[in-house]
């Protein structure tokens, strides 16, 4: 087997069952920094070994005992220094598990749930939260981080070491949390994957507007989460995700260019996505104690899937749940949604009188979502001179070089007869 090729099955072994891997050697050793390494270095002795020997039958567990090998080295350095350490390391010599004690019918899903609650602990910054996450859940090295986030390598990996060493000085233990612990942790579980979710959805200062590669890492964990999970609010992102996503095929034109909803071929939206967010969202209803924030965002993308058009989108119930979103997680954004949906419903001037209390509250004041939304209400309101000021102001703002190109040529399009003036355009895709 060549180099390459070793590589490549080294890659793929990684992908499908790095958490599993890196979750039962901290099972094994209690140590989620020293499991990751170790897990690190059974990758690099795989490069090797493969090629020269060949896959062996069993990947998964060539790996977990190539790593466990090395944890017991890195116990025995540490003897010297901590007689626990001899301990536990004359402990692992002496059981000569097998890879079936390391991977545990039984505990399987406990390592990754507890791994995923460990990689988004609290103590954590939110940065920390989401490479390390990506890390060691999601199987990404360091480079596909930092490209997916537009920053250099070296960043990456300098969270991600702080990350260890945050969660070691902090004595967070590799365990799933107790009940009473676990629904104000999974708050930070759910944010990390949704901040994930939205950076490859529309992705932001990059010439590209979607990350499929990014967008999908964060479903597969979201799908993983709400298996080991199963919580009112993890279907809810669930389905969400998969609602969103379900558009993913129509968003863009043949030059890579966004494309707004209205202007989507809504043959081209996934159908399988589409009922697979239903299915979720049924379940988050079924959960009981009612939708939360994610359940409620759920439902408003579910209007959107379910309708043929624009206009028989149901206007009025995404105006209600909006102002729910907005009683359970009340944001300036969330407000500016509903004013848009307010437009779609009754027409762009109370749509505009909904978007003036914005501004005149002085929310969102550097962001070129506003001015973009207030341009369009504008615009359709038959107000061009003050539409045109709107959107060069939201140009100058917008960072994402894609979403720049859609305003720029709203603003072109300004010089000629408006298609539809009874309706806003929706500003998203």
């Amino acid at each position: 087997m060549s180099g390459s090729e070793a590589r490549s099955a080294v890659e793929a072994v990684w992908r499908k069952s790095s958490a599993r891997i890196v979750g039962a050697l901290a099972r094994y050793t209690g140590d989620v920094a020293l499991a990751e390494d170790v897990a690190q270095e059974a990758l690099a002795e795989a490069l090797v070994g493969w090629a020269t020997g060949g896959v062996p039958t069993n990947p998964d567990g060539w790996l977990l005992a190539v790593g466990r090998r090395r944890a017991i080295d890195a116990f025995r350095r540490r003897a010297g220094r901590d007689e626990r350490y001899a301990a536990l390391a004359r402990e692992l010599d002496e059981s000569e598990p097998g890879v079936d004690v390391l991977f545990d019918p039984d505990a399987i899903d406990d390592d990754v749930l507890a791994l995923i609650f460990t990689a988004c602990h609290p103590v954590l910054s939110k940065e920390a939260r989401i490479a390390l996450t990506l890390r060691v859940v999601g199987g990404l090295t360091s480079d596909e981080i930092a490209k997916a986030f537009l920053v250099g390598t070296p960043t990456v990996q300098a969270r991600i070491t702080r990350a260890k060493k945050t969660l070691a000085a902090a004595g967070v233990r590799f365990a799933v949390p107790p009940p009473e612990e676990r629904r104000e942790r999974i708050g930070s579980v759910l944010g990390v994957l949704y901040l994930v979710f939205t950076e490859g959805s529309s992705a932001s200062g990059s010439e590209t507007w979607i990350r499929n590669d990014l967008a999908g890492e964060a479903l597969r964990l979201a799908r993983i989460l709400a298996r080991l999970a199963p919580d009112n609010e993890t279907y809810g992102l669930l389905a969400l995700m998969e609602l969103t996503a379900a558009r993913f095929p129509a968003r863009l034109d043949r030059d890579g260019r966004p494309v707004l909803l209205e202007d989507q071929d809504r043959r081209r939206w996934d159908t399988g996505a589409i009922r697979r967010g239903q299915a979720a969202l049924a379940r988050a209803i079924d959960v009981g104690r009612g939708l939360g924030p994610y359940g409620l965002q759920a439902s408003i993308a579910q209007c959107h899937a379910v309708a043929r058009t624009v206009d028989e989108t149901d206007w009025d119930r995404i105006v209600s749940l909006y102002e729910a979103l907005g009683q359970v997680a009340p944001s300036p954004v969330v407000d500016l949604n509903r004013a848009v949906a307010v437009a779609m419903a009754s027409g762009p001037t109370l749509g505009l009188q909904a978007v003036d209390e914005i501004v005149e509250r002085g929310d969102l004041t550097s962001s070129h979502l506003l001015p973009a939304v207030r341009a369009e209400m504008l615009a359709r309101a038959g107000r061009a001179a003050e539409a045109r000021r709107e959107y060069e102001r939201a140009a100058e703002m917008c960072a994402s070089p894609a979403e720049r190109a859609v305003l720029e040529d709203k603003l072109a399009a300004l010089g000629r007869p408006p298609s539809a003036p009874s309706r806003p355009r929706r500003l998203e895709s």
